[in-house]
């Protein structure tokens, strides 16, 4: 498959976009998920080049030099995170459609250069309050983490309305069903 769709989920840290995506990919063996590189230090249990491609500052500062990202941001002070060009070849190269797990702003950028064959989904929950209690039930957020999480959501979802479909997670398995049906749509 030369040129497959781009299915990009969307939403703040903490609203249970990865739950989807990782259910999509069980019961979907049409999509693979696109693997980001990032700059942040691994998390206990996490692999490289399964859950990210894990690279250091400068070796990240030089493949965006080199013109290897499709996207990329500095999301805080040199924590970065993109897209390789590599990752998208690899995934087509297999007759796969590919499923991006990013961040808002990465998920408008993938949606403007993958056109008409990408659908932006953005995932929501229904309170900030509700957002705030599974980033504290996750146990990976100090105060200070969890604030800048928070105001990041806040902006994020001013961004809503920049995506094709909304999705709101209120009820995960309402929402898993709701995200099938969305794919198969969009796939067809």
């Amino acid at each position: 498959m030369k040129n497959g769709k781009a299915l990009i989920f969307c939403a703040p840290s903490g609203s249970g976009k990865t739950t989807i995506v990782k259910q999509l990919l069980a019961n979907n063996h049409n999509l693979s998920f696109s693997i980001s590189a990032c700059t942040r230090s691994k998390r206990e249990g996490e692999v490289n080049g399964k859950d990210y491609h894990f690279l250091s500052p400068s070796d990240f500062k030089t493949k965006i030099l080199e013109g290897e990202f499709i996207e990329w941001e500095e999301v805080y002070a040199d924590n970065y995170y993109g897209t390789l060009k590599s990752e998208i070849d690899r995934i087509w190269s297999l007759g796969k459609h590919v499923i991006f797990d990013v961040d808002v702003k990465g998920g408008l950028k993938l949606k403007e250069y993958f056109k008409m064959n990408a659908l932006a989904v953005f995932v929501k929950v229904p309170t900030l309050e509700i957002l705030k209690h599974r980033l504290e039930e996750r146990g990976t957020e100090n105060e200070e983490s969890l604030a800048r999480r928070l105001a990041k959501a806040e902006e994020e979802l001013s961004f809503e309305k920049e995506f094709d479909v909304s999705l709101l997670n209120n009820d995960l398995e309402k929402s898993l069903l709701e995200a099938q049906y969305i794919l198969e749509n969009f796939i067809n």
